[in-house]
């Protein structure tokens, strides 16, 4: 893909979120407020190979929900103008990343078509700062506005620390792959590309 720099702001009464994303190696510098969501943030850019600025300053008084949420909504959107259709990718990607004990598998499409479907637990309410239903809530709302079909599963382990890395992992490295330029064809779907007239009356 030719290198491209997508940036979104995204600023309500509970978040100011600002973040700048790029396919291809880069700076890395995530500041949410939230030390293990940064951690993740930063695996998941480190491993699919992505430049990735984000900060967020939010209503961490109340909980971390706002913050993840709205980093999630901004990096969908930020993806979604730098691959908005799977036309000239591979477009799907499947990976397993292991943490130790822990095993993960990602499976996506650059569909258009936003889905999530999560399968997996933690034995914690959250890991550092980071609310453990929010990992799922994340990729849910980086899913929706990325306009990705995403499947995750936690396939084992028993350290939730490793389980979420592993799960991180494992989406950078779906990713990857789905980004990479499909060769000799243009990708995208067989149905074509769609053609939606809407009037207003």
């Amino acid at each position: 893909m030719t290198a491209q720099n997508a940036t979104v702001r995204r600023t309500t009464k509970e978040t100011d979120a600002t973040l700048s994303l790029a396919f291809e190696p880069g700076p890395i510098e995530i500041d949410t407020g939230i030390g293990f969501f940064n951690h993740m943030l930063t695996l998941l850019a480190f491993h699919a190979g992505w430049s990735l600025s984000v900060t967020c300053k939010g209503d961490l008084d109340v909980d971390d929900h706002h913050s993840v949420e709205d980093t999630a909504i901004a990096l969908g959107m930020a993806f979604a103008k730098l691959a908005p259709s799977g036309a000239g990718l591979v477009r799907f990607g499947a990976a397993y990343a292991p943490m130790d004990e822990a095993l993960a598998r990602v499976v996506v499409d650059i569909s258009g078509r936003s889905y999530s479907v999560f399968e997996g637990s933690f034995a914690t309410a959250s890991i550092g700062m980071l609310s453990t239903c929010n990992i799922a809530h994340f990729f849910q709302s980086f899913a929706a506005n990325a306009g990705l079909t995403l499947h995750l599963d936690i396939l084992r382990g028993e350290n939730d620390h490793h389980r979420a890395e592993a799960l991180f992992k494992a989406a950078a490295l779906a990713l990857r792959m789905a980004l990479q330029p499909r060769a000799g064809a243009e990708g995208g779907s067989t149905k074509g590309e769609a053609a939606i007239d809407v009037e207003r009356t």
